[in-house]
């Protein structure tokens, strides 16, 4: 049986000022909605509004290969269990040419056999990461010889809002539409 989520959508009726500010924002964004997180952050509408923009630089102006960035948001969604988080970057992902083979063994916690170097890079920075805590020298070395600051910054980041998103998506039970992706 399936939890009920625990914030429903603001009926546009009742939202504040503020809150339809950042609905406005989050409309004109790239997401075109509100959905993830947002439904449950609009009840700050300061922090949604922060939490948006925070994320529209990682999602949608981040310096690592589009492919790669939705590889590590699944590894943090399965770490996560975060159901909902997995549905929506898991479709994305494979639409940017992640073989489904990968997008399986990171959904059953295993390394993907078939990586591209630059997948196995990710793969052990954010494995790491998520499991040590902390990252060796030799995957840290290997990761900024082959991508650089920039991108080690922008991979930190993006394992920092994912976690948070994560987080919240699973604490509001926010649940996965009819048909959708579904975690292993």
């Amino acid at each position: 049986m399936a939890e009920s989520p625990r914030f429903q959508s603001i009926p546009a009726h009742q939202l504040t000022e503020q809150q339809k500010a950042v609905v406005e924002k989050l409309l004109a964004s790239p997401r075109g909605a509100v959905r993830g997180p947002f439904a449950a952050l609009l009840r700050n509408p300061a922090l949604a509004d922060r939490i948006m923009q925070v994320g529209d630089i990682i999602r949608f102006d981040n310096s690592m290969p589009a492919q790669l960035r939705e590889m590590a948001i699944l590894m943090i969604a399965r770490f996560w269990s975060a159901k909902y988080e997995w549905h929506a970057h898991g479709k994305i992902a494979i639409e940017l040419g992640l073989s489904q083979e990968t997008l399986e063994e990171i959904g059953n916690n295993k390394k993907p056999v078939a990586m591209t170097p630059d997948q196995t890079l990710i793969y052990n920075f954010i494995s790491e990461l998520l499991t040590d805590k902390d990252i060796s020298d030799a995957s840290y070395q290997a990761a900024l010889d082959r991508f650089g600051e920039k991108v080690i910054i922008d991979l930190l980041a993006t394992a920092g809002y994912f976690c948070f998103v994560s987080l919240v998506l699973n604490a509001v039970r926010m649940p996965i539409p009819e048909g959708g992706l579904v975690l292993p």
